[in-house]
């Protein structure tokens, strides 16, 4: 098992230099005791990655991150959460050709119906980006990070591609993630 704490430590301190952004400075939603998120991983039938379980366990239930900061994973604030939304998406979409990836646990939303989100079943925590604007279900899923703590660092460091799209460069070096028709598919 990883020992998370370093990194835990330094998304706390980045998630209080944002705090002031935050719409009405309301602060960090509560952490989740260990049993809602046992309750949400029976809902969404696979476990969570182990840093993802201990950001929301240890730290908060989201309302942190880049932009639009991460969704709660249930019984959050906010009107969206990654375990509804995972659910909606693979029962609204299954059996077509946007069908939704299993274990692919939408975590943010950039806005414009593209999404952070963490392949779950992949033991680094792939972080992918779904971007579905373009229209085409064949290219709509890319490798954001290779891993979930990989992409913390990008988020502590302000070093993700959301910073440079900030900043006006093209973002056409994020790899396409070659699983997804076979994940939608099972």
């Amino acid at each position: 098992m990883t020992d998370y704490t370093d990194l835990l430590a330094r998304i706390a301190a980045r998630a209080r230099e944002d705090e002031p952004m935050m719409p009405l400075a309301a602060g960090l939603p509560a952490p989740l005791p260990q049993d809602k998120i046992d309750c949400a991983e029976v809902r969404l039938g696979f476990d969570l990655h182990p840093l993802l379980t201990a950001i929301y366990r240890d730290f908060a239930n989201g309302g942190f991150g880049p932009d639009y900061q991460l969704l709660s994973l249930t019984d959050g604030p906010t009107s969206e959460q990654a375990v509804d939304r995972y659910i909606e998406a693979r029962t609204s979409y299954a059996g077509t050709e946007w069908a939704w990836p299993e274990g692919v646990l939408p975590i943010l939303t950039w806005g414009c119906g593209m999404y952070a989100c963490v392949d779950c079943r992949s033991d680094q925590g792939s972080v992918l980006l779904f971007e579905p604007n373009p229209g085409d279900p064949d290219t709509a899923w890319w490798i954001d990070s290779p891993s979930l703590a990989a992409w913390f660092e990008h988020y502590v460091n302000d070093t993700g591609w959301w910073v440079k799209a900030e900043e006006g460069e093209d973002l056409n070096d994020l790899p396409p993630w070659p699983d997804a028709k076979d994940r939608a598919a099972m």
